[in-house]
């Protein structure tokens, strides 16, 4: 391979994990977290660095005509005036600019150290309860998904866009409601490096994921994006694997497909940053299901007032989720997905009252709803995109939550 393996970027930081309130040795402290995790009421959030539970909801982000930002500032500094000591919000937001937000200043957070760091997690997993009660309904059939991404391809060659990302989704359904604590210990088992997380959505749903792809950090006035573009699905024969790996690496597809998402991402970043780092080529980042090319963006922020939020919103949609041009990728993906994508796309994560928080993207993920789970994956198609390679990648990415749950496409 001509570039270096990355398990997960850091977040630039000043003050770093030793800042949080939490011991530095205390083996079982972020299992403990997951185990203590309670559907509906709590939000989890585990990133490369920290394990997050948040309990209970002292207020609610309102959803009005302000910007997102502006109305986050403004109830934790309330949150603050009243004797919060130190607020934050956590939770979800949609894709869709315009919908509300899942964002909420919790009665009570526990910190832990990372997943990755935590023993316990190489512990072997019980067998799963589910076997085989799923029902699955693809939205739509990899037969219409393919037409899909056919006619995108067709729109890209007459230069109507250049790269757009259609997505697909599974219904499970089950005799029963799905036990999303242990699903949620699965996926955090299945890749303690990631971005694991389970969120209130809406009323009566449950957000749940690992997501391989940090949006942005900001820490200390530094910021840290790290946008995936270009995937390939990883084998159980390792000279398979590193051959994929090494192809990824090579691909004039996928480089293309990653160097737009670079570009949109240095774009919107730069007017935040008195310098902005962007290497020149992708590296490799690994997930249980696939390969992904990754570039680690890092910047210093010209005005300290910008939080993470303010970072966030610049940058979703970024193309890696959307497509480019922005506007003619929305308009293309509400003609060829028969659903709405919630919050699907949209991203995860937290702030505090000082601006500095975590941004996930919310991709490899599941929304659920009494006994039905729907899933979601997605593949950016450009103008060298092939409708068979594309539906593989969807049928790849679910495998991620498939393999969580017990059930198969």
């Amino acid at each position: 391979m001509s570039a270096p393996l990355r398990e997960r970027p850091a977040p630039a930081s000043r003050s770093g994990p030793a800042a949080l309130p939490y011991p530095a040795h205390s083996p079982g402290a972020a299992t403990a977290l997951l185990e203590d995790y309670r559907p509906g009421t709590d939000r989890l959030l585990a990133t490369p660095e920290r394990t997050l539970l948040a309990r209970g909801t002292s207020a609610q982000v309102p959803h009005d005509n302000r910007p997102l930002p502006q109305r986050v500032r403004r109830l934790l500094e309330a949150r603050r005036q009243a004797g919060e000591p130190a607020p934050l919000v956590v939770g979800a937001l949609p894709f869709a600019p315009d919908a509300p937000p899942a964002l909420a200043v919790p009665e009570q957070v526990r910190w832990a150290p990372p997943l990755r760091e935590d023993p316990q997690t190489v512990l072997p997993m019980p067998d799963q309860e589910t076997g085989g009660g799923w029902h699955v309904r693809e939205v739509p059939g990899a037969e219409r998904y393919g037409a899909a991404v056919a006619a995108a391809v067709a729109r890209l060659r007459a230069g109507e866009l250049e790269k757009v990302v259609l997505a697909r989704a599974l219904d499970l359904t089950a005799p029963h409601e799905p036990d999303l604590r242990a699903m949620l210990r699965r996926l955090a088992h299945r890749d303690p490096a990631g971005y694991t997380f389970a969120v209130p959505s809406g009323p009566g749903r449950t957000l749940v994921g690992a997501s391989p792809e940090l949006l942005v950090a900001r820490r200390d006035g530094h910021l840290t994006a790290n946008p995936l573009a270009g995937s390939a699905p990883r084998s159980s024969d390792l000279a398979e694997d590193v051959r994929r790996a090494a192809a990824l690496l090579e691909s004039p597809k996928d480089l293309h497909e990653h160097a737009v998402v670079v570009d949109a991402v240095r774009q919107a970043l730069a007017p935040f940053c008195t310098r902005l780092l962007v290497p020149g080529k992708p590296t490799l980042v690994r997930t249980a299901a696939m390969w992904h090319l990754s570039t680690t963006v890092s910047g210093e922020l010209a005005e300290p007032a910008a939080t993470a939020l303010d970072l966030a919103t610049a940058l979703h949609p970024t193309p890696a989720v959307c497509g480019t041009p922005t506007a003619a990728a929305r308009k293309l993906i509400a003609s060829c997905e028969p659903f709405d994508r919630g919050p699907y796309t949209g991203m995860v994560g937290w702030q505090d009252a000082q601006g500095d928080g975590d941004w996930v993207v919310t991709i490899r993920c599941a929304e659920a709803e009494g006994s039905r789970l729907r899933l979601f994956a997605g593949a950016g198609v450009v103008a060298d995109s092939s409708p068979q390679a594309e539906t593989a990648e969807t049928e790849a990415k679910f495998r991620t939550f498939l393999d969580a749950v017990g059930a198969a496409l």
